[in-house]
């Protein structure tokens, strides 16, 4: 699972001209799922998103959590194109819907994040604050051996 996460002073989301979702200060995830993500990836890169000390603190430099801002969270399966060969990108290891949604709705309940419409075309406006951008991963856990 992939997040690409800004930090952000406003972002909105709208579908067909309509605003479905917005946010103050905060951060703007896009999140793209593949085949290999489960429940336990989604938690732990929640987790990850929630813990992210990117805000200002009094001094200036970035050591603040998230605390009271928000996520406004936009499902992006184009963060797992290929495009090592050709100029089309290859989405193959993008997960398909019918396992990739379920992901992101957990992801979002967790953060407590304003979503997007998964599998929508959407327009997402915002205010890059920085900018500050970072690309966090969580993988699944390999099997743990048994003990000896």
């Amino acid at each position: 699972m992939r997040a690409l996460v800004q930090r952000v002073c406003g972002a909105s989301v709208s579908v067909d001209g309509a605003a479905i979702a917005s946010i103050g200060p905060g951060l703007a995830v896009l999140l793209g799922i593949t085949h290999e993500d489960d429940e336990s990836v989604a938690d732990r890169l929640a987790e990850k998103v929630l813990a992210l000390r990117v805000f200002p603190d009094p001094q200036g430099r970035m050591n603040e959590p998230l605390s009271e801002r928000e996520i406004l969270c936009v499902s992006q399966f184009t963060l797992y194109a290929d495009t090592r060969q050709g100029n089309r990108p290859n989405f193959t290891d993008a997960a398909r819907p019918d396992r990739a949604e379920p992901l992101y709705e957990r992801f979002c309940t967790r953060t407590g994040a304003k979503r997007g419409r998964f599998g929508a075309h959407m327009r997402i406006d915002l205010q890059a604050d920085g900018p500050v951008t970072l690309l966090l991963e969580a993988h699944r856990e390999p099997p743990s051996l048994p003990d000896r």
